[in-house]
């Protein structure tokens, strides 16, 4: 234990300025170091408050880092959980420290990314939370979104002893696929000589959102909606007139990843949902418009697969891109894939999964969760027998981890937590009250107000308006209708 400091009140995130954490219980900062099986530090954060609920929750991270996040060790010690993050050796967010100094892959530290250092942390912070109270924890709960999610969901494949419950919100499964499908749209645009300008991406977001959208303005099922992005060629808009290049480029990318031989290799953005984290462009002022590829992408692409920090994204090809996405799966699939379906000692432990995720996420492919969910039910003996222990619910309109056109089951990251499913969960598991449905919310990010509620009902189903009621409240909601795919 490197050190054990009281907080009460408030306290400062250490790193990049941040407003303080305010409205904390009083309680126990502990902050200790271990080494990993190469001698590397691995930090914990454990905070112990006073008005203890008897239970541990261990906090995930996002994109390249573990953690700790801080807004979500707040949230679990103001609702009284024992709340542990760790930064599983590395707080360096652009995924650089899968290489050592020779340019050879620092699999320690990887590892410890993939699964050993969430594990560690969570078994140590057990133990101390024990010493510390008199008592072990009744229960142990894991909440965590992007990153975080696919920590959850690793917890229940690799260790499912360590935690009682999971929320995993957006989870970034399938690692080793849709991360190097997250530079597809960059690549088509490249390929095509189209780097389409934001305000054309929009419209052609408009445009699908008019055609597959309610009231609302919301697509509350993407697998049905058909909307051709060719029906806008021609329409003008203050960047230029829509081409059939533009269209046939949407197409691609909501079409997803291909080989140079025609087959499917992963899913594309949903229709509805932004381009500007997959495909995002910067217009110059001499009216140049360039990619701006997410990073993450290029990192992984760059600095994982090719062991190459300075590669230059601008001269992937299709066949490359063919190569790479196979030697991406074939290097590093059975350490940080995290899409092992079968989770039967999770299920004969007890464990209960929710897993919710938007459908208009603009980096993580939604479809991937639901394929992955769908062979979990497949290996866990049909949707019955999976219904049981683990839930798949999503959210329409919804991006990565927050509420946008729709609502969301609150925001991960965010200081306080507004409606997190992390309660159902608990229900679940101490009251075995299964959730058909649960809440998303809207909050107004100027007035912290919320405007809107909807139920988001266990796959395959999906709310529908009752025709009774204020259609901004859940309770005028009904999960009656099945989603297409």
């Amino acid at each position: 234990m490197d050190s054990a400091t009281p907080i009460s009140g408030s306290f400062t995130a250490p790193g990049p300025p941040a407003p303080p954490l305010t409205g904390l219980p009083s309680l126990c900062a502990v902050n200790m170091t271990q080494n990993d099986s190469a001698g590397n530090p691995i930090h914990i954060v454990l905070w112990l408050p006073d008005n203890w609920n008897g239970r541990f929750q261990g906090v995930g991270g996002a994109g390249f880092v573990c953690g700790p996040l801080y807004a979500e060790l707040a949230n679990g010690v103001v609702a009284g959980y024992a709340a542990a993050a760790t930064d599983c050796g590395s707080e360096d967010p652009t995924g650089s420290f899968a290489l050592n100094k020779d340019r050879t892959l620092n699999t320690a530290l990887i590892d410890d990314f993939a699964y050993t250092g969430i594990h560690d942390m969570t078994v140590d912070g057990k133990a101390v939370t024990a010493d510390y109270y008199g008592s072990a924890a009744r229960h142990a709960y894991f909440n965590g979104c992007s990153t975080g999610g696919r920590e959850g969901l690793m917890e229940a494949q690799r260790f499912p002893a360590d935690y009682n419950g999971i929320v995993s919100a957006a989870p970034a499964i399938n690692w080793t696929k849709f991360i190097p499908a997250e530079i597809w749209p960059e690549l088509v645009m490249l390929r095509t000589g189209d780097f389409l300008p934001s305000c054309k991406e929009a419209a052609f977001t408009d445009a699908v959102t008019a055609a597959c959208g309610g009231v609302d303005a919301v697509i509350q099922d993407p697998g049905s909606c058909h909307w051709n992005p060719f029906d806008l060629v021609g329409t003008v808009t203050p960047c230029g007139t829509i081409t059939a290049t533009d269209a046939a480029v949407v197409e691609k990318i909501w079409n997803g990843p291909t080989s140079t031989s025609g087959k499917k290799l992963w899913y594309g953005l949903e229709p509805g949902a932004s381009f500007s984290g997959l495909a995002g462009t910067s217009t110059s002022s001499s009216g140049v418009t360039s990619g701006v590829p997410f990073p993450i992408a290029v990192a992984w692409l760059g600095t994982w697969v090719q062991r190459n920090p300075n590669w230059d994204w601008h001269t992937l090809t299709y066949a490359e891109f063919d190569q790479l996405f196979q030697e991406s799966q074939n290097e590093f699939s059975s350490t940080i894939a995290t899409d092992d379906p079968d989770l039967s000692q999770f299920r004969a432990d007890g464990g209960k999964i929710i897993i919710w995720h938007g459908l208009a996420d603009q980096l993580i492919f939604p479809q991937g969760t639901i394929n992955y969910y769908q062979r979990v039910q497949a290996a866990m003996g049909g949707p019955e027998r999976t219904d049981s222990f683990a839930r798949l619910y999503l959210a329409p309109g919804a991006q990565h981890c927050a509420s946008a056109a729709g609502p969301a089951p609150g925001t991960p990251y965010a200081y306080p937590a507004t409606a997190m499913p992390l309660q159902d969960v608990v229900n679940w598991v101490e009251q075995g009250q299964a959730p058909l449905s649960i809440e998303a919310v809207k909050i107004d990010p100027t007035t912290n107000v919320e405007t809107e509620s909807r139920p988001l009902c266990k796959y395959p189903l999906s709310a529908v308006y009752s025709g009774n009621g204020n259609p901004n409240l859940s309770s005028s909601y009904r999960c009656t209708r099945r989603h297409r795919w």
